[in-house]
């Protein structure tokens, strides 16, 4: 006798049910958000096109993604985004080029132990992107978690 878990089919090569799989913003300005992540993050546009009448747009962005929703942010703030967190390789690099360019970085690099580091980003529609980059990581989980094996 099969179960209803036997039917299930599950992502990423995995038998995990849930996985955090994107974030979704509200982009006063679809097209420059998406030139942003595409310009900063090498994000690929893998679909573009209607949800409930809007334009939706899935961006991924290393193994993650964004989905972009052509309205403008409702109310004021964040909202309930926080921020996103962008793992980066080759952190020092990045950050110059990004005050080079002119973009909202409130402080410089704040490094952690290990070598690791991060700054804060200003992104279109008052999002806010954590950039860090781990150090060397001592606990198996942690390296785990920052796709670095065991």
């Amino acid at each position: 006798m099969t179960t209803p878990q036997d039917d299930w089919r599950y992502p990423y090569g995995t038998r995990q049910r849930y996985h955090l799989q994107h974030i979704h913003l509200f982009a006063s300005d679809i097209d420059a958000t998406i030139d942003f992540y595409r310009t900063w993050f090498d994000a690929e546009v893998k679909w573009d096109g209607d949800v409930a009448g809007a334009r939706n747009v899935f961006v991924k962005v290393g193994i993650g993604a964004l989905h972009l929703y052509d309205q403008q942010p409702r109310g004021d703030g964040k909202n309930a985004v926080h921020h996103l967190g962008m793992q980066v390789v080759g952190i020092e690099e990045l950050y110059e080029r990004m005050k080079a360019a002119g973009l909202h970085i409130p402080n410089p690099i704040r490094k952690l132990g290990g070598g690791g580091g991060y700054f804060m980003l200003g992104a279109p529609d008052g999002v806010v992107i954590e950039i860090f980059e781990p150090g060397v990581l001592r606990e198996p989980v942690v390296r785990e978690y920052y796709g670095f094996g065991r």
